[in-house]
Protein backbone atom coordinates (compact mmCIF):
# COMPACT_ATOMS: atom_id res chain seq x y z
CA UNK A 1 0.00 0.00 0.00
CA UNK A 2 2.82 2.41 0.88
CA UNK A 3 4.43 1.70 -2.46
CA UNK A 4 1.24 2.49 -4.32
CA UNK A 5 0.84 5.70 -2.35
CA UNK A 6 4.42 6.74 -3.12
CA UNK A 7 3.89 6.05 -6.83
CA UNK A 8 0.66 8.04 -6.82
CA UNK A 9 2.38 10.91 -5.03
CA UNK A 10 5.22 10.91 -7.57
CA UNK A 11 2.78 10.91 -10.49
CA UNK A 12 0.95 13.87 -9.00
CA UNK A 13 4.23 15.71 -8.50
CA UNK A 14 5.24 15.03 -12.11
CA UNK A 15 1.86 16.22 -13.40
CA UNK A 16 2.08 19.36 -11.29
CA UNK A 17 5.59 20.08 -12.57
CA UNK A 18 4.45 19.61 -16.16
CA UNK A 19 1.48 21.91 -15.65
CA UNK A 20 3.69 24.56 -14.05
CA UNK A 21 6.15 24.29 -16.93
CA UNK A 22 3.41 24.68 -19.51
CA UNK A 23 2.00 27.66 -17.60
CA UNK A 24 5.42 29.32 -17.53
CA UNK A 25 5.91 28.75 -21.25
CA UNK A 26 2.49 30.18 -22.05
CA UNK A 27 3.14 33.18 -19.80
CA UNK A 28 6.50 33.79 -21.44
CA UNK A 29 4.94 33.52 -24.88
CA UNK A 30 2.17 35.95 -24.00
CA UNK A 31 4.67 38.37 -22.50
CA UNK A 32 6.78 38.22 -25.66
CA UNK A 33 3.69 38.80 -27.79
CA UNK A 34 2.58 41.68 -25.58
CA UNK A 35 5.78 43.62 -26.23
CA UNK A 36 5.93 42.89 -29.95
CA UNK A 37 5.49 45.82 -32.36
CA UNK A 38 3.07 43.86 -34.54
CA UNK A 39 0.22 41.40 -33.96
CA UNK A 40 1.34 37.90 -33.06
CA UNK A 41 -0.39 34.49 -33.40
CA UNK A 42 -2.57 33.71 -30.39
CA UNK A 43 -1.96 37.15 -28.91
CA UNK A 44 -4.23 38.00 -25.97
CA UNK A 45 -5.18 41.53 -25.03
CA UNK A 46 -4.53 44.82 -26.76
CA UNK A 47 -1.36 45.69 -28.62
CA UNK A 48 1.20 47.58 -26.51
CA UNK A 49 0.89 51.38 -26.70
CA UNK A 50 3.18 53.21 -29.12
CA UNK A 51 1.77 56.72 -28.63
CA UNK A 52 0.67 58.88 -25.67
CA UNK A 53 -2.97 58.51 -26.79
CA UNK A 54 -2.82 54.73 -26.76
CA UNK A 55 -1.00 54.81 -23.42
CA UNK A 56 -3.88 56.77 -21.87
CA UNK A 57 -6.46 54.51 -23.50
CA UNK A 58 -4.74 51.45 -22.02
CA UNK A 59 -4.54 53.07 -18.56
CA UNK A 60 -8.25 53.99 -18.70
CA UNK A 61 -9.08 50.45 -19.84
CA UNK A 62 -7.21 48.99 -16.86
CA UNK A 63 -9.02 51.34 -14.46
CA UNK A 64 -12.38 50.26 -15.90
CA UNK A 65 -11.42 46.61 -15.43
CA UNK A 66 -10.89 47.25 -11.71
CA UNK A 67 -14.24 49.02 -11.42
CA UNK A 68 -16.03 46.25 -13.34
CA UNK A 69 -14.49 43.53 -11.17
CA UNK A 70 -15.50 45.39 -8.00
CA UNK A 71 -19.08 45.76 -9.29
CA UNK A 72 -19.22 42.09 -10.31
CA UNK A 73 -17.83 41.03 -6.93
CA UNK A 74 -20.37 43.17 -5.08
CA UNK A 75 -23.26 41.77 -7.11
CA UNK A 76 -22.04 38.19 -6.62
CA UNK A 77 -21.69 38.81 -2.87
CA UNK A 78 -25.20 40.25 -2.63
CA UNK A 79 -26.62 37.33 -4.59
CA UNK A 80 -24.85 34.86 -2.33
CA UNK A 81 -26.11 36.66 0.78
CA UNK A 82 -29.70 36.68 -0.52
CA UNK A 83 -29.54 33.01 -1.49
CA UNK A 84 -28.25 31.98 1.95
CA UNK A 85 -30.12 34.46 4.14
CA UNK A 86 -33.51 34.39 2.45
CA UNK A 87 -33.90 30.82 1.21
CA UNK A 88 -37.15 28.97 1.86
CA UNK A 89 -35.66 26.85 4.67
CA UNK A 90 -34.63 29.82 6.78
CA UNK A 91 -37.75 31.79 5.85
CA UNK A 92 -40.69 29.38 5.56
CA UNK A 93 -43.03 32.38 5.84
CA UNK A 94 -41.94 34.95 3.25
CA UNK A 95 -41.83 38.64 4.10
CA UNK A 96 -44.52 40.89 2.63
CA UNK A 97 -42.24 43.96 2.49
CA UNK A 98 -42.67 45.68 -0.87
CA UNK A 99 -40.65 48.88 -0.47
CA UNK A 100 -37.48 49.93 1.31
CA UNK A 101 -36.71 53.63 0.67
CA UNK A 102 -33.12 53.41 1.93
CA UNK A 103 -32.18 50.50 -0.33
CA UNK A 104 -33.97 52.07 -3.31
CA UNK A 105 -32.09 55.34 -2.84
CA UNK A 106 -28.78 53.48 -2.49
CA UNK A 107 -29.19 51.39 -5.65
CA UNK A 108 -30.12 54.56 -7.56
CA UNK A 109 -27.45 56.92 -6.23
CA UNK A 110 -24.48 54.51 -6.19
CA UNK A 111 -24.67 53.65 -9.94
CA UNK A 112 -24.94 57.37 -10.75
CA UNK A 113 -21.81 58.08 -8.68
CA UNK A 114 -19.98 55.21 -10.42
CA UNK A 115 -20.94 56.64 -13.84
CA UNK A 116 -19.70 60.09 -12.78
CA UNK A 117 -16.38 58.58 -11.66
CA UNK A 118 -16.08 56.90 -15.07
CA UNK A 119 -17.29 59.92 -17.05
CA UNK A 120 -14.72 62.43 -15.76
CA UNK A 121 -11.57 60.61 -17.02
CA UNK A 122 -13.51 59.48 -20.11
CA UNK A 123 -14.28 63.05 -21.20
CA UNK A 124 -10.71 64.14 -20.42
CA UNK A 125 -9.40 61.32 -22.63
CA UNK A 126 -11.82 62.22 -25.44
CA UNK A 127 -10.67 65.85 -25.44
CA UNK A 128 -7.03 64.75 -25.31
CA UNK A 129 -7.56 62.51 -28.35
CA UNK A 130 -9.45 65.22 -30.26
CA UNK A 131 -7.08 68.19 -29.93
CA UNK A 132 -3.84 68.18 -31.90
CA UNK A 133 -1.13 69.73 -29.70
CA UNK A 134 1.10 71.93 -31.90
CA UNK A 135 1.45 69.64 -34.95
CA UNK A 136 4.90 69.63 -36.53
CA UNK A 137 3.69 68.03 -39.76
CA UNK A 138 0.50 67.02 -41.55
CA UNK A 139 -0.43 63.87 -43.44
CA UNK A 140 -3.53 63.48 -45.57
CA UNK A 141 -5.03 59.99 -45.79
CA UNK A 142 -7.54 59.16 -48.53
CA UNK A 143 -9.47 55.90 -48.62
CA UNK A 144 -10.36 54.23 -51.91
CA UNK A 145 -11.93 50.93 -52.88
CA UNK A 146 -9.67 49.26 -51.91
CA UNK A 147 -6.38 50.97 -51.08
CA UNK A 148 -5.02 54.04 -49.31
CA UNK A 149 -3.40 57.20 -50.62
CA UNK A 150 -1.00 59.27 -48.53
CA UNK A 151 -0.02 62.90 -49.05
CA UNK A 152 2.64 65.02 -47.31
CA UNK A 153 1.53 68.66 -47.88
CA UNK A 154 4.56 69.97 -45.98
CA UNK A 155 6.96 68.38 -48.49
CA UNK A 156 6.05 69.72 -51.95
CA UNK A 157 2.84 67.68 -52.11
CA UNK A 158 4.59 64.34 -51.89
CA UNK A 159 1.92 61.69 -52.52
CA UNK A 160 1.67 57.98 -53.27
CA UNK A 161 -0.68 55.00 -53.13
CA UNK A 162 -0.40 52.08 -50.73
CA UNK A 163 -1.67 48.68 -51.90
CA UNK A 164 -1.68 45.28 -50.26
CA UNK A 165 1.03 42.84 -51.38
CA UNK A 166 -0.56 39.84 -53.04
CA UNK A 167 0.15 36.38 -51.63
CA UNK A 168 2.19 35.39 -54.71
CA UNK A 169 4.47 38.42 -54.26
CA UNK A 170 5.15 38.08 -50.53
CA UNK A 171 8.81 37.91 -49.57
CA UNK A 172 10.22 36.05 -46.54
CA UNK A 173 9.40 37.95 -43.36
CA UNK A 174 6.47 39.88 -44.83
CA UNK A 175 3.07 39.51 -43.20
CA UNK A 176 0.17 38.16 -45.22
CA UNK A 177 -2.79 40.57 -45.43
CA UNK A 178 -0.81 43.26 -43.57
CA UNK A 179 2.21 44.23 -45.68
CA UNK A 180 1.90 46.85 -48.41
CA UNK A 181 4.04 48.03 -51.32
CA UNK A 182 4.43 51.63 -50.05
CA UNK A 183 4.11 52.05 -46.28
CA UNK A 184 3.49 55.35 -44.55
CA UNK A 185 6.76 56.64 -43.06
CA UNK A 186 6.74 59.05 -40.10
CA UNK A 187 9.34 60.44 -37.68
CA UNK A 188 9.33 59.52 -34.00
CA UNK A 189 8.77 62.06 -31.20
CA UNK A 190 6.81 64.30 -33.57
CA UNK A 191 3.22 65.50 -33.30
CA UNK A 192 1.68 64.38 -36.59
CA UNK A 193 -1.74 65.70 -37.62
CA UNK A 194 -3.72 63.27 -39.79
CA UNK A 195 -6.48 64.44 -42.11
CA UNK A 196 -8.68 61.55 -43.25
CA UNK A 197 -11.15 61.54 -46.14
CA UNK A 198 -12.57 59.23 -48.82
CA UNK A 199 -13.37 59.25 -52.54
CA UNK A 200 -16.10 56.61 -52.70
CA UNK A 201 -17.53 54.95 -49.56
CA UNK A 202 -16.92 55.17 -45.81
CA UNK A 203 -13.59 53.65 -44.74
CA UNK A 204 -11.87 53.61 -41.35
CA UNK A 205 -8.18 54.35 -40.78
CA UNK A 206 -7.47 52.20 -37.71
CA UNK A 207 -4.05 51.58 -36.09
CA UNK A 208 -4.51 49.71 -32.78
CA UNK A 209 -1.08 50.45 -31.28
CA UNK A 210 -1.56 54.20 -31.98
CA UNK A 211 -5.04 54.42 -30.49
CA UNK A 212 -6.22 56.04 -33.73
CA UNK A 213 -9.46 55.16 -35.47
CA UNK A 214 -10.76 57.84 -37.80
CA UNK A 215 -13.56 57.46 -40.34
CA UNK A 216 -12.86 58.38 -43.96
CA UNK A 217 -16.05 60.03 -45.24
CA UNK A 218 -16.70 61.43 -48.70
CA UNK A 219 -16.56 65.24 -48.83
CA UNK A 220 -15.39 65.57 -45.24
CA UNK A 221 -11.99 65.94 -43.56
CA UNK A 222 -11.77 64.23 -40.18
CA UNK A 223 -8.79 65.02 -37.98
CA UNK A 224 -6.69 62.90 -35.65
CA UNK A 225 -3.10 62.85 -34.43
CA UNK A 226 -0.34 60.68 -33.03
CA UNK A 227 3.20 60.93 -31.68
CA UNK A 228 5.15 57.68 -31.96
CA UNK A 229 7.32 56.96 -28.93
CA UNK A 230 9.87 54.61 -30.52
CA UNK A 231 10.97 53.35 -33.91
CA UNK A 232 9.29 50.30 -35.34
CA UNK A 233 6.76 48.94 -37.82
CA UNK A 234 3.07 49.15 -36.97
CA UNK A 235 0.04 47.68 -38.70
CA UNK A 236 -3.64 48.48 -38.98
CA UNK A 237 -6.70 47.68 -41.05
CA UNK A 238 -9.78 49.31 -42.45
CA UNK A 239 -12.37 48.11 -39.92
CA UNK A 240 -15.35 49.63 -41.72
CA UNK A 241 -17.20 47.22 -44.02
CA UNK A 242 -16.47 49.12 -47.25
CA UNK A 243 -17.15 46.51 -49.91
CA UNK A 244 -16.08 43.15 -51.31
CA UNK A 245 -12.34 43.80 -50.76
CA UNK A 246 -12.78 45.36 -47.33
CA UNK A 247 -10.37 42.84 -45.76
CA UNK A 248 -7.60 43.65 -48.23
CA UNK A 249 -6.70 47.28 -47.55
CA UNK A 250 -4.21 47.13 -44.66
CA UNK A 251 -2.22 49.98 -43.14
CA UNK A 252 1.52 49.79 -42.56
CA UNK A 253 3.39 52.57 -40.78
CA UNK A 254 7.16 52.69 -40.38
CA UNK A 255 8.38 55.03 -37.62
CA UNK A 256 12.00 56.12 -38.02
CA UNK A 257 14.32 58.68 -36.46
CA UNK A 258 14.08 62.28 -37.63
CA UNK A 259 17.36 62.03 -39.55
CA UNK A 260 16.26 58.87 -41.35
CA UNK A 261 12.91 60.48 -42.09
CA UNK A 262 14.54 63.45 -43.83
CA UNK A 263 16.62 61.03 -45.87
CA UNK A 264 13.48 59.05 -46.77
CA UNK A 265 11.69 62.27 -47.81
CA UNK A 266 14.49 63.08 -50.26
CA UNK A 267 14.35 59.61 -51.78
CA UNK A 268 10.54 59.51 -51.84
CA UNK A 269 10.27 62.84 -53.67
CA UNK A 270 12.28 61.30 -56.49
CA UNK A 271 10.49 57.95 -56.41
CA UNK A 272 6.96 59.38 -56.40
CA UNK A 273 7.57 62.37 -58.69
CA UNK A 274 4.51 63.74 -60.50
CA UNK A 275 4.02 62.90 -64.16
CA UNK A 276 3.81 65.43 -67.03
CA UNK A 277 0.12 66.15 -66.57
CA UNK A 278 0.66 67.17 -62.96
CA UNK A 279 -1.13 64.14 -61.54
CA UNK A 280 0.42 61.12 -59.95
CA UNK A 281 -0.25 57.71 -61.42
CA UNK A 282 -2.84 55.73 -59.50
CA UNK A 283 -2.78 51.97 -59.09
CA UNK A 284 -5.90 50.07 -60.08
CA UNK A 285 -8.08 48.63 -57.34
CA UNK A 286 -6.60 45.44 -56.01
CA UNK A 287 -8.17 42.04 -56.36
CA UNK A 288 -8.47 39.74 -53.37
CA UNK A 289 -5.55 37.34 -52.77
CA UNK A 290 -5.93 33.94 -54.31
CA UNK A 291 -7.66 31.38 -52.16
CA UNK A 292 -9.90 33.89 -50.30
Amino acid sequence: MKRFKELATRKRAVRLAVLLGVALLVTAGLAAAAWAESPQPWQIGMQPPATPVKDRITAFHNELLVIIFLIAGLVMGLLGYVIIRFNHRRNPVPSHTSHNPVIEVIWTVVPVLILVVIAIPSFKLMYYMDRVPNPAMTIKVTGHQWYWSYEYPDYKDLAFDSNIIQDADLKPGQKRLLDVDNPLVVPVHTNVRVLVTSTDVIHSWFIPSFGVQEYAIIGRLNESWFNVDHEGTYYGECNQICGINHAFMPIKIVAVSKDKFQQWIADAQKKFAHNDSGHRLRVAAVTPPAGN
